[in-house]
Order: C-alpha cells, then structure tokens, then sequence
C-alpha cells in the first residue's frame, strides 16, 4: 500500500466519522428542539416525548424543521427568528453532549 492509499484511506475515514457525528448531531439537536417546542405547546409527558421524537424520525432537513416547528409555535406568537436561534443553540448543546460522550469513552 503506498503512502498515497494511506493517506486516502485516513480521508475517508474521517468524512465517515464526521458525517456520523452530524447524524448523530442533528438527531440529538431536533429532539432538545422537540422538548423545547413541546413545553412552549404546553405539552407534557407521553405528549413531549412524542411530539420530539416525530422530529427526530421524520428525517426532515433543517429548514424543513425550522419551517414544522416555526408552523406549530405560530399561533403561541413565537416567530421564525427565535426558532432560528434555539435551533442553533440545541445544535452546539448536541455536539457539547456528544463531545463529552466521546471523551468518557
């Protein structure tokens, strides 16, 4: 194996790790989107969980999330904007969380 296939070897095995993370990410992200949209829908439990992990498993892609959620809160006077910004702060909690995990491991 020359030096050339190590190196292309290493390449991809890092796309494959990072392209894993952002899965893992971006699931994790939509799911504290979830818990946040459901407690501002007043909901709780069984509700809360379910309404989280219908984002999670819907595979829907960021705008198509920021576009469902911005659609339920509407009516509780949240605006695109806020939902924009809890978006992003779910995602770096998500990678904080997996960052961690990947330490203890």
């Amino acid at each position: 194996m020359t030096t050339f296939d190590k190196r292309e070897q290493g390449f991809e095995a890092k796309f494959a790790h990072d392209e894993e993370l952002m899965f893992k990410a971006a699931a994790r992200s939509n799911k504290l989107l979830g818990l946040w949209a459901a407690g501002e829908l007043g909901l709780s439990g069984d509700a809360a969980a379910g309404y989280a992990t219908k984002l999670v498993t819907d595979s829907l892609t960021m705008d198509e999330t920021l576009n469902q959620v911005t659609s339920d809160l509407a009516a509780k006077g949240i605006s695109r904007e806020q939902v924009a910004q809890k978006i992003q702060e779910c995602l770096h909690q998500a990678l904080a969380q997996l960052e961690a995990t990947s330490r203890q491991a």
